[in-house]
């Protein structure tokens, strides 16, 4: 896992629990707020695809990139995983890329989508945080600097469903880290009242 560099020595059984990791937006600042006799896509609470070691195309072109990793870990009885140590490479320091089309998956509308990195950091590791959203806006983009088990997100706003988008962490400085796997998923609604029109 961490700091490992060898083959050998890189195999990991340890099973990751993702949902336990700490958030670089909170809920408010991901959540999108819906009124109650507003229209939206069901079943908008499931994941719309998971990049991860294992599973790295999504549907059209969708897809991960990986810059200078150490290790890519797909055979571990554990949870797969990519390791990274900072050093200069000619695109500037290692990290993840992820794309995403979201007329691939069936979405005709325009829409909003959170892009979340789950990582695991040995210490404070320093993130140069990316995304494109075409004619949309991005939300949670930046350097952060994390440590511990993280998951990186950004939000994609207003994304037409024939924009190719992309959201990546890319290490400028710090200690060694891990990532697992990348979620794309709508964000959660939080569902508000208004008063009726009056006449």
């Amino acid at each position: 896992m961490l700091g490992e560099a060898s083959g050998e020595a890189a195999e990991n059984t340890a099973t990751i629990d993702l949902s336990t990791f700490d958030k670089t937006l909170s809920l408010t600042d991901i959540a999108t707020k819906i009124r109650v006799d507003d229209v939206f896509h069901f079943p908008w609470f499931l994941p719309i695809d998971t990049i991860s070691p294992t599973h790295t195309v999504g549907k059209g072109r969708t897809n991960l990139t990986l810059i200078a990793p150490d290790i890519l870990q797909t055979d571990t009885t554990g949870t797969p995983y990519a390791s990274f140590t900072a050093h200069q490479t000619p695109p500037g320091g290692p990290g993840v890329s992820v794309h995403f089309e979201p007329g691939a998956y069936g979405i005709t509308g325009i829409g909003n989508y959170v892009i979340s990195f789950a990582l695991a950091a040995s210490g404070p590791v320093t993130l140069s945080v990316g995304a494109y959203a075409g004619s949309g806006t991005v939300t949670g983009a930046g350097v952060k600097t994390v440590t511990g088990t993280v998951t990186v997100s950004v939000v994609l706003q207003n994304v037409p469903p024939g924009q190719p988008t992309y959201a990546s962490v890319q290490q400028t400085a710090g200690a060694g880290w891990s990532w697992y796997s990348t979620s794309i998923e709508h964000p959660p609604l939080i569902i508000t009242t208004h008063p009726l029109p009056t006449a």
